[in-house]
């Protein structure tokens, strides 16, 4: 018996029983609807947090794009929305703008494939490990995501 083989299909099916569960667990939740023509949904599942309080979550909504040496950015708006009769809130980025660009001459003329982050208003979220995070986006636009916390230590301001 091929145990490596074994153990491979083992774990694909695995990954398809993790992604089928992950898919039902949404709609589980509340029935959040499916994604236009052109766009796409995609789902972030927080792990749960002793104090959620201290956390933010911050939607990286982006493209990967051939750029150089100068500064990249995409523009849009990250409009939270209501899933009617539930009060579930999810996130629609409708159009994305540019990409916007430094005007630095760069002296090698080197390019290279970097992701290009979408900046406007919307992309910091309150931590919520009990409902998913569900943002609809264009196609072409991938959603990549960073979590913040506070630190412990709390300063105070001086009076002046």
């Amino acid at each position: 018996m091929n145990f490596p083989l074994l153990n491979t299909l083992s774990l694909l099916g695995l990954a398809a029983c993790c992604a089928q569960a992950n898919a039902a667990k949404l709609e589980d939740i509340a029935p959040y609807p499916k994604a236009d023509a052109g766009y796409v949904r995609q789902v972030i599942h927080l792990a749960a947090q002793p104090q959620e309080q201290d956390f933010k979550v911050e939607i990286l909504a982006g493209k990967t794009l051939t750029v150089d040496c100068n500064q990249q950015r995409l523009g849009g708006v990250l409009e939270e929305k209501n899933l009617e009769g539930w009060g579930y809130p999810f996130y629609r980025l409708e159009k994305v703008s540019g990409p916007m660009s430094t005007l630095m001459a760069c002296p090698d003329g080197k390019t290279r494939e970097d992701f290009v982050p979408v900046v406007g208003d919307g992309f910091v979220l309150r931590y919520n490990s009990k409902l998913p995070i569900v943002v609809y986006v264009p196609k072409d636009v991938e959603v990549r995501y960073r979590i913040w916390s506070a630190s412990a230590t709390v300063e105070k301001a001086s009076v002046q």
